[in-house]
């Protein structure tokens, strides 16, 4: 394997029109940018991917030791270049050149690109126009078949060589790279490209996606001589929480909520009370749950909840717990809301014999 992956997220966005850049505008609960790079780094098939931005200081997330973030120029054929000349370095035999503003790109699409990669120095991926085509010179308007018209998109595959040797020659600015080898005339590999991978060019491309709400509950009673576990985090205290599990009553309810809001009945359905599950921890009851609901094509929008008891106090422990459940559900700290409610010393919660959660969930 010797691929590169360079994403370009530098442009200053003139027509989206909006008080943030759009690449690091939120589509889908992630910035725009992010999509391209998880989809590089899930796929396994880069020993680099560059992140080309207009200010790498912006990026305070930890992605990978594969990813390298750079500082972009003022036009797009700037960043790519810059993009090219951090990778040369490692002697690159093939790379691939992509818009952050196309999020909705394919795994199987980068596998096809790279395939047709062997036998060729470009590969360049096409949908045919759906509108009708007109073209203007001067005063006259002429109008184009659209059959024979090639809309292109990225990522665009190149053997790296040949298009670093285009690229830093190049005297005009250019749209992508594909144009470099259209205009000296070398040979192109044209694959069919996707439908979905469409450009994020305007506000409106943007759309509001249906919301769906789930509700979860848990308690369990406290017991001595067991560890004390919530939202994945151990808590030193003087009991822990009774069950066939750990009793992680914050990912039970959890749990549930996610079951509810995607209709997938409740947490006792996937882990019932049998030899296969006795003491398993809760991370690990989780984690199908968010594949699934990932799978499904469902991102959660926001966690809210409520930990009900009187001790241990949810202050002290609020970020500990918070940092948890952002990783393990891979959300940003800022959509999980965390708060702690007593009972004013009533039932057995008020006399701290037991503690219980409830979770409302957004997707």
């Amino acid at each position: 394997m010797n691929n590169y992956f360079i994403i370009l997220a530098a442009g200053t966005s003139k027509r989206f029109i909006s008080n943030k850049r759009k690449q690091y505008f939120l589509y889908k609960n992630k910035a725009l940018f992010e999509h391209s790079l998880e989809k590089a780094l899930n796929s396994k098939l880069f020993n680099k991917i560059v992140l080309v931005v207009d200010n790498p200081k912006k990026i305070k997330k930890k992605y990978s030791k594969n990813l390298l973030i750079i500082k972009g120029g003022k036009e797009r054929s700037d960043s790519s270049l810059i993009g090219l000349k951090k990778i040369k370095r490692y002697k690159p035999l093939n790379v691939l050149i992509h818009d952050a503003a196309r999020p909705n790109f394919s795994i199987k699409l980068i596998n096809r690109l790279l395939k047709n990669l062997r036998k060729n120095i470009a590969v360049i991926p096409i949908v045919k126009s759906k509108d009708s085509l007109k073209y203007k010179i001067k005063n006259q308007i002429f109008n184009l078949n659209r059959n024979n018209s090639l809309l292109t998109q990225t990522p665009q595959a190149f053997k790296f060589n040949k298009l670093y040797n285009l690229a830093i020659n190049a005297k005009n600015k250019i749209p992508d790279e594909s144009t470099l080898f259209i205009d000296t005339n070398h040979k192109i590999r044209f694959i069919s490209g996707e439908n979905r991978n469409t450009k994020i060019t305007f506000k409106d491309d943007i759309k509001d996606p249906k919301t769906y709400f789930g509700i979860g509950f848990d308690v369990h009673k406290l017991i001595k001589d067991k560890k004390l576990y919530l939202g994945g985090v151990k808590i030193p205290f003087h009991s822990g929480l009774k069950g066939h599990s750990d009793g992680d009553v914050i990912l039970h309810a959890i749990i549930d909520s996610i079951l509810g809001a995607t209709r997938k009945k409740d947490i006792g359905t996937y882990f019932p009370n049998t030899k296969k599950f006795k003491n398993i921890r809760s991370p690990k009851m989780l984690r199908p749950i968010i594949d699934n609901l990932n799978k499904s094509n469902f991102l959660i929008n926001n966690l809210d909840i409520n930990l009900i008891c009187e001790q241990p106090k949810v202050s002290k422990y609020r970020d500990k717990i918070i940092n948890s459940i952002s990783k393990l559900t891979t959300l940003n700290k800022d959509q999980i809301n965390l708060k702690g409610k007593t009972v004013e010393k009533l039932g057995l919660i008020g006399k701290e014999k037991a503690i219980a959660c409830e979770v409302i969930i957004s997707i």
